[in-house]
């Protein structure tokens, strides 16, 4: 009997040790799969994200080549400015010709009218001088404007493209913030975020001297009334000066280069009657402008003698 109850306590032995075995590895398969579970997850989140980033990136390179096309158009419309006053340049030396084939014999024309042609001369070689002044004029002006975009754009490269514009209007750019960059609601205090941006276009501003600055505040057409602004033409005046004054203390831009103005909600760029529109309209606008009376010199025409 001995040996044969040994033989059956062997047998459920190796019986229980084979069935722990099995068990281990069953627990093994079911941790292994779980980690492939969370692999393939985390992998689907990265693949979002790269989507998403993807998408985004999609976005800016959109409007990147908006503006490329539309800087191609202003390009254009100075080009077409040029070749006017160039073929007004053309015609004038046309007649320049004419008079003086008209001049090579004076023996036709009487002393007073020989004076009255040698004083259309004069005049239209003014008017030859001027023109191709003003075209050289207008072409600096207008190479000068462009540095001036690239350099701001390539300053504020690393800030969303819907937190701050930069455009060319006319003789002018202007350079337009979202009021969440540089205050809280209803508050024409300076934020934290504001340096950011601030810093940079003061550096730019300090590197072309020859600029005038005008900063304005703009709101939309919410009524404001708080112990802070008496209303919005209140609040936009506040925050023009608010920026005006970041500009001098924080960044050293000379005060007599400065000025402020408030325009309340009265210059929308949007409609005021979505929450979108109103968000864009809440802004502050920095225009640099050339030095007014060089640039009104620059329109005046020849003294005549």
């Amino acid at each position: 009997m001995r040996p044969y109850f040994f033989k059956t306590l062997v047998l459920l032995f190796a019986l229980s040790m084979a069935s722990c075995v099995s068990k281990k590895k069953f627990t093994k398969l079911i941790t292994d799969k779980e980690m492939q579970n969370l692999a393939l997850e985390e992998a689907l989140l990265q693949l979002r994200e790269c989507e998403e980033k993807t998408a985004s990136y999609q976005d800016q390179m959109r409007s990147k080549d908006s503006q490329i096309k539309k800087r191609e158009v202003e390009t254009e419309t100075s080009k077409n400015r040029i070749k006017d006053l160039e073929k007004q340049l053309a015609q004038a030396r046309k007649n320049n010709d004419n008079l003086l084939e008209r001049l090579s014999d004076l023996s036709l024309v009487s002393k007073t009218g020989a004076e009255s042609i040698q004083k259309s001369l004069e005049s239209i070689n003014q008017q030859n001088e001027y023109i191709q002044e003003l075209t050289k004029d207008i072409r600096v002006k207008d190479s000068t404007n462009l540095v001036l975009v690239y350099n701001l754009k390539r300053s504020l490269d690393n800030i969303n493209d819907e937190d701050v514009e930069i455009d060319v209007k006319g003789a002018v750019v202007l350079i337009s913030i979202s009021d969440k960059m540089l205050f809280s609601s209803g508050s024409s205090r300076i934020g934290s975020r504001a340096s950011t941006v601030l810093s940079k276009v003061a550096k730019v501003i300090k590197d072309h001297s020859d600029l005038q600055v005008t900063v304005e505040g703009h709101t939309d057409d919410k009524p404001i009334s708080s112990s802070c602004a008496e209303d919005n033409w209140d609040l936009s005046a506040q925050r023009a000066i608010a920026v005006v004054r970041t500009l001098q203390k924080n960044y050293g831009v000379s005060p007599a280069r400065l000025s402020a103005a408030g325009r309340s909600f009265y210059v929308p760029k949007a409609d005021n009657a979505t929450d979108a529109g109103r968000s864009v309209n809440r802004r502050t606008e920095i225009i640099l402008t050339p030095k007014l009376d060089e640039y009104f010199k620059l329109l005046e025409p020849p003294l005549k003698n």
